[in-house]
């Protein structure tokens, strides 16, 4: 798999998380710790985006 396809895989899954944190969100339950626990999953994607795309990116000096 290239790194663009596993980036796009991995920008899909944090849109889906996105998702379902708006969902549990408007829902009457308390579902505070569900949502919490998806924020670290999203945000842990979110970081592992950016490193992936930062190492396509060749290092330019200054």
């Amino acid at each position: 798999m290239l790194i663009e396809d596993y980036i796009n895989t991995l920008k899909d899954q944090h849109k889906q998380i996105d998702s379902q944190i708006n969902d549990l969100s408007y829902q009457q339950h308390n579902y505070e710790f569900e949502i919490r626990r998806l924020k670290k999953i999203k945000l842990k994607l979110k970081d592992q985006i950016e490193q992936l795309e930062r190492s396509l990116t060749p290092d330019i000096p200054a």
